[in-house]
This record gives C-alpha cells, sequence and structure tokens, in this order.
C-alpha cells in the first residue's frame, strides 16, 4: 500500500533484512549513504545485502552490513537456473523484511518469493502487488537522499547523502608513495578520467585537452590522468594534444584509484561512476552531463562542492563536447577553488 508504514509492534519482530540492488555500480555505491542510518535503527538486527559478483567490492568492507548473498551474472538458460538458485538461498535464510531499491522485473520476482513478511519498493507501473508498502520515486533529488526516502515505511525520516566506500591501507599506502615519488602534493593535483563504456557520456578528447592545458598554464596545481582497463590509449591521445604535460597515473586498482581521489584537491570528468567513487572519498568534483542523464539525479547538487554543467538543448549525438564548452569547465572550476 502506498504511503503505508509498519507498525511499532511488527518492527520490533524484525529480525533479518535483506536489501536489493545487485547492479549497477553507481546505484549500488549510493545505496550506501542510507546504511548507517538503517543499523541506527536496527542495531541488533542482521543486514544482509544481494549483488551481482561484479559490483561486490564495492561492499566487501562496509561495516553496516553482515553478510553478501552473491549473484553471479548469466545468461539465456543459466540466467533463470541461477535466479532460481538465488531464490532458494534466500528463502532458507527467512528474511523478515525484503527493501528492494532496484525495483526491476528481476528483483521483483526476487521480493516476491522471498518469503519475507514485509516487502517495501517504489511505486511504479509494474509488479506493485508484490510490494506491500510502497513510496513514490522522484527523477529530481540526489538519488542517494531519494533512497532513503525508501525506508519511511520503518519510521525512518531521517537522510543522508554520505557515500561509503573504504580505502585499504595497503592501497593509500602504495598509492602515497607514488605521489611522494613523484612529487606530488596531497590536495594539489585535480584528477581528470576521460574513459567511460557509454558513448554518449564521453566527453570530446581536445575539450579534455584544452581545460588541462588551462589548469596546467594558470595554476600551481599537477594533473593527474586516471584510467581504467584499455582507457590508457584515449587518456594518451588526449596527453598527446597538450603543451604542458600531465601525469599519467599508473595501473591501479578500483581501490586505488578511490586512494587517488582521497587526496585530489578537484575531480572533473564527465558523469560515470567514478564521479560516485570520488564523491564517497569527499572530493569535490565537476560532472559534464550529456543529453540522456540527469543531473539532479546524478550528482550531490544540494552540496556546493559537488557540481556539474549539463546544455539542456544540445541535440546532436554526434556531438561529443555534449554542448559544454572547456571555458564552461574552467569558469566553474575557478569558481570552486575559491571555496575548496
Amino acid at each position: 500500500m502506498l504511503n503505508k508504514v509498519i507498525s511499532d509492534k511488527d518492527l520490533k519482530k524484525i529480525k533479518k533484512i535483506l536489501i536489493i540492488q545487485y547492479k549497477p555500480f553507481g546505484d549500488v555505491l549510493i545505496n550506501t549513504a542510507y546504511f548507517p542510518i538503517l543499523r541506527k535503527k536496527f542495531p541488533n538486527v542482521k543486514i544482509d545485502y544481494l549483488i551481482q559478483r561484479p559490483y561486490k567490492l564495492l561492499l566487501e568492507d562496509n561495516p553496516y552490513l553482515d553478510d553478501l548473498i552473491i549473484m553471479e551474472k548469466k545468461k539465456g538458460l543459466d540466467y533463470y537456473l541461477e535466479r532460481l538458485r538465488v531464490v532458494k538461498d534466500i528463502r532458507k535464510r527467512k528474511y523478515d523484511l525484503v527493501i528492494d531499491q532496484l525495483r526491476s522485473s528481476g528483483s521483483a520476482q526476487i521480493t516476491l518469493f522471498s518469503g519475507a513478511k514485509h516487502r517495501i519498493g517504489w511505486n511504479l507501473k509494474k509488479w506493485n502487488f508484490v510490494y506491500n508498502y510502497r513510496r513514490e520515486r522522484s527523477n529530481e533529488r540526489y538519488y542517494a537522499l531519494m533512497k532513503c526516502e525508501l525506508l519511511q515505511p520503518l519510521g525512518i525520516n531521517e537522510e543522508s547523502s554520505d557515500l561509503y566506500y573504504n580505502v585499504k591501507k595497503n592501497s593509500q599506502e602504495k598509492i602515497d608513495n607514488w605521489l611522494k615519488e613523484s612529487g606530488i602534493k596531497e590536495k594539489n593535483f585535480v584528477v581528470f578520467s576521460p574513459g567511460t563504456p557509454i558513448l554518449a557520456k564521453q566527453w570530446s578528447v581536445d575539450n579534455f585537452a584544452k581545460l588541462g592545458n588551462m589548469i596546467l598554464e594558470n595554476h600551481n596545481l599537477d594533473l593527474i590522468f586516471l584510467w581504467g582497463p584499455k582507457e590508457d590509449i584515449l587518456c594518451k591521445e588526449i596527453i598527446s594534444k597538450m603543451e604542458k604535460k600531465p601525469i599519467l597515473a599508473p595501473p591501479t586498482t578500483f581501490n586505488e584509484a578511490a586512494a587517488v581521489l582521497k587526496r585530489a584537491k578537484i575531480y572533473i570528468s564527465q558523469d560515470g561512476g567514478i564521479n560516485h567513487l570520488a564523491i564517497s572519498q569527499k572530493c569535490p568534483s565537476i560532472a559534464i552531463f550529456g543529453p540522456h542523464t540527469n543531473p539532479k539525479k546524478w550528482q550531490a547538487w544540494h552540496k556546493k562542492e559537488y557540481s556539474y554543467l549539463k546544455n539542456y538543448n544540445h541535440k546532436d549525438k554526434n556531438d561529443r563536447t555534449l554542448g559544454v564548452s572547456s571555458e564552461e569547465v574552467y569558469k566553474k572550476f575557478k569558481e570552486m577553488l575559491e571555496f575548496i
């Protein structure tokens, strides 16, 4: 039922909770904002999380969760067999409450057969019958804040947008040593991460080069390029177009990339998962958005240290500038330098 809440009597009976948001990368990380709030409400309750294997590294060291239920990514018949295995596993665990943050057909089916008495999900066109507690989903709020709203049936009205991702000690030590050896001072460098698997989000190579030149020419700051698998080619192309040369980071694990961002002054790049990672490390950021992504939803714009640029009139899918110039980003960068 829409806007229904669980009674205090039933809340006291809850001993096991399962959160479902098994993909994708950014969404999983954004869920971490409300974990401390949920744990505060249920300090002695077992709280588990269903996640696909590629994303489990985001939650492995999260102190607010008890267990991760790993779901393998499969195709064809194996996909359905894996879903059956997961449902059987969940039913065996006897959860009292399922919170379905993903709210897809797949997650709805898992929730339906979970055996949980209390099932919370978003109020959408399909599968509403699965959930006995529902809330409306907004596309005009930062997603981390919006996800907190799904806790309202539990009598939780507190909100948080502080994403959590743990940087391991060995990762931080490795990065700190590399920065020291490279003569780069903490909080005295900017980070670009121009790679993205989604072409519609990709900002222009030339624009990255122009922006990098403006930063290096006018500020006593270093510029580091972070890159993932096969993205070093793109970074090297951008660097080749620059007059003043930035620093290409060594190959890093995801955890080591977070360690770099933890020491950075500011992160600038197109919208994507690394921007969420920057936010989790409290690294100020400027995100450049393409035509198909809503910045109100995917950037923590309610805090002044997280900004964005988007040209809402941009329609040309072949224009990789996304309708946002290097000069516009540089102007935003200078504005942010005044308070970060």
